[in-house]
């Protein structure tokens, strides 16, 4: 919806809809809501708004035509058509049904229900009451500045274009309308200038924030300091609200006064039937009263319809009863029929207006002033009506296509802003726990206030809830955001002297000579320091390097000691590697368990040597323990002691490599297990023994499970000598 389309108090209709009048009347049908300046939310017309097709109402029987017949020429009097459903300007809505007759209700101005938000961090940037965001002028001419000597000496112009005044000129622009205007001239710029001053209040709140933040201030911690020149805006705008109260109560009182004036009119038509006098006089007297009536202002709403049947019928019996003088008549209607004329004209050329609002106001009055002007040759009837009719249902087409249009629009608004919610929602639902993430959020919520401020308004039933959900959604998000900075600050002082004890630890350890030891616990303690949340940003960098230097220096001296290993390891790999050698050049004699002993020592003699480099440990592991599997396999071994044999070398490898070294207790626990495992098995078989019947079948099976007992015992004794053989190596 573009501003210029926006109704205004100026463009509102002020009267009711016409329907199914007299011979030269119209429907016209108008949104039933009022529509308050400058609010382009205003709710659309109901659905039952499709105006119907406008139809000339037939003739009432009043006996007039018959009457043509019978005098000739001399009386040819066209009665005014009357139709028992015909209203004046302001035609009640019960008269007619609801379908059929949509009715206009006078507008006020709608009173904001919410002050203007400021655009803080934890509020919605902007309102739907406000105007669209509108780029501000490069610069105001200096001719903006309204003086004090001008509101006091000058008088204002109305409808003037305030986007580039300053917030002062904006008070100083509405004191002076206050002033020198009356309040039905002033409405639609009272509420120009009031969206104007708020935008330019919250345009100059985001440069403060803007400059805020870009001196180092935090989002969270800006407040914007109280504005004197808001506080004197809201009085004179109060002052016009008042103002504007006890005008719509003058008005009322003045509608019941025309009431009484409009029934005086009645009574008087009613003695003009009764009355001596010479038809001329009569007959002007009949004008100047039909004149009065039209001078008179709107009745109140409920008294409309009746109001207007008593009249047209006392006009009726007027023109049945005195039988007007026909030249006198035919000069009254050619006058009609040129007024009427003018008025299709004029309705025309609304087609060309291009603000729809703005030309279906001026249809209203065109309709009003027709419905006053009266009858017209009864040859020229038809065809004037059917040209009014045809202008009038071009406007109202427009008309209505305009609010549908505004409807789809709003409605996709709608969804639009809808989405917003629901994007606020997913961001409420995330579990922020650093302050990184809750600025990223922050500015993901500052960009969906950017677009919610670009999306045109919702339907009228909608906007105010669902702003409420985004403004609630931001409040909350903001909300938890302040109680988490609160929070933090506190837990970033506990982290201080929790990281300032883990520098005091690391510090303890820097010189020791346990370098397995002291290096495992100084990974713990790295990996506590990372567990820890974050300090104050002036402790952050000093603590950090104060950690760092401790850590540093333990293993720069751990990698100079593990440096000077390096030949020892060499040479443990040049002993591994002859008796890998002199294993894989052993030649078996007769003497098997003299063999065994042999190998036996060298295996010992394998295990005693210290550490090789690193990336040769698997090589020789490998090839030592190929060669020892090869001879023994060969030796005639039972295959339990093989068992234990490799298993030897198992361990001897968890010995050799430190970080298998822990290996050897989960080891055990998982000997252990299984060997409890086996006893329960064995126990169960042993019982279940006694339960079978002797016979030839029943023996085949206590051959096979007493077979299967004495595997298992074996196993048994297996796994309590790799027991032992752990249990030698941990003492």
């Amino acid at each position: 919806m573009t501003k210029k389309d926006e109704p205004t108090d100026e463009q509102l209709p002020t009267q009711a809809t016409l329907e199914n009048q007299n011979s030269e009347s119209v429907e016209i049908h108008t949104p039933v809501e009022e529509v308050p300046a400058e609010e382009p939310e205003a709710e659309l017309p109901k659905e039952e708004f499709a105006e119907p097709e406008v139809t000339e109402p037939e003739a009432a029987e009043t006996g007039v035509e018959e009457e043509q017949e019978s005098v000739a020429e001399l009386l040819e009097t066209e009665p005014v058509e009357t139709d028992a459903n015909e209203p004046e300007e302001d035609q009640p809505e019960e008269a007619q049904p609801e379908e059929e007759q949509p009715v206009l209700i006078e507008p006020e101005v709608a009173e904001p229900e919410k002050e203007e938000p400021e655009m803080t961090e934890p509020e919605v940037a902007e309102t739907e009451r406000e105007e669209p965001e509108m780029t501000e002028p490069e610069a105001a001419g200096p001719e903006l500045e309204i003086s004090s000597e001008r509101v006091s000496n000058e008088i204002p112009p109305i409808h003037v274009d305030y986007s580039g005044y300053t917030r002062q000129a904006l008070i100083d622009a509405l004191g002076l309308l206050l002033s020198q205007r009356t309040i039905q001239e002033i409405s639609r710029d009272v509420e120009n200038i009031r969206s104007t001053f708020y935008r330019r209040l919250n345009q100059e709140s985001d440069e403060k924030l803007k400059k805020f933040l870009s001196e180092g201030g935090a989002e969270e911690e800006f407040k914007p300091a109280p504005d004197p020149l808001e506080d004197e805006f809201k009085i004179l705008y109060e002052q016009f609200r008042v103002r504007r109260s006890e005008f719509s109560k003058v008005l009322e009182e003045e509608k019941d006064i025309n009431l009484r004036k409009k029934l005086h009119i009645i009574d008087q038509i009613k003695h003009l039937l009764n009355t001596q006098e010479s038809l001329n006089r009569t007959f002007n007297e009949f004008r100047e009263l039909q004149h009065q009536w039209r001078e008179i202002g709107p009745v109140p709403q409920t008294e409309l319809h009746s109001l207007w049947e008593n009249y047209h019928h006392h006009v009726e019996l007027f023109y049945d009863y005195i039988k007007i003088n026909k030249e006198l008549r035919d000069l009254d209607l050619k006058k009609n029929l040129e007024q009427k004329i003018q008025i299709c004209e004029s309705a025309e050329e609304l087609l060309l207006e291009p603000s729809v609002i703005k030309a279906f106001g001026e249809l209203q009055k065109m309709h009003s002033q027709w419905r006053e002007i009266g009858p017209v040759p009864i040859e020229k009837k038809d065809e004037i009506w059917e040209r009014f009719r045809e202008a009038t249902n071009q406007v109202n087409k427009k008309h209505q296509d305009y609010y549908l249009n505004l409807k789809d629009e709003q409605k996709k608004n709608l969804d639009a802003k809808n989405h917003l919610c629901d994007q606020i929602d997913e961001i409420l639902k995330k579990e922020v726990t650093n302050p990184k993430d809750w600025n990223d959020l922050s500015q993901e919520v500052v960009n969906l206030q950017r677009m919610w401020r670009s999306i045109g308004f919702a339907p009228r039933r909608d906007n105010n809830k669902i702003y409420d959900r985004f403004r609630a959604g931001c409040d909350e998000f903001f909300n938890r955001k302040r109680e988490y900075f609160s929070r933090h600050r506190d837990d970033q002082h506990e982290n201080l002297q929790l990281k300032t004890d883990l520098c005091v630890q690391a510090e303890s350890l820097m010189n020791s000579t346990e370098w397995r030891k002291t290096a495992d616990e100084l990974v713990i303690i790295q990996k506590k320091w990372k567990e820890v949340g974050p300090i104050p940003r002036k402790y952050s960098d000093a603590l950090w390097n104060r950690f760092r230097a401790a850590c540093d220096a333990f293993f720069k001296r751990k990698s100079e000691f593990f440096s000077s290993q390096d030949t020892e390891q060499v040479e443990n790999l040049k002993k591994k590697q002859e008796l890998i050698e002199k294993v894989r050049n052993f030649s078996l004699t007769d003497d098997h368990s003299h063999d065994l002993g042999i190998l036996k020592d060298i295996q010992k003699e394998f295990t005693s040597i210290g550490h090789v480099p690193l990336d040769k440990k698997d090589e020789v592991q490998r090839d030592f323990r190929e060669g020892l599997h090869k001879l023994f396999n060969q030796l005639e071994v039972d295959e339990p002691q093989k068992e234990i044999i490799r298993y030897k070398q198992k361990v001897d490898n968890f010995v050799q490599s430190p970080k298998n070294r822990n290996r050897i207790s989960s080891e055990r626990e998982k000997l252990v297990n299984k060997l409890k495992q086996m006893e329960s098995d064995i126990v169960l078989w042993e019982n279940n023994i006694g339960f079978f019947a002797k016979s030839q079948k029943s023996e085949s099976l206590i051959r096979e499970v007493e077979s299967k007992i004495l595997q298992a015992k074996e196993k048994v004794q297996l796994l309590k000598d790799k027991i032992d053989m752990l249990d030698r190596f941990e003492s």
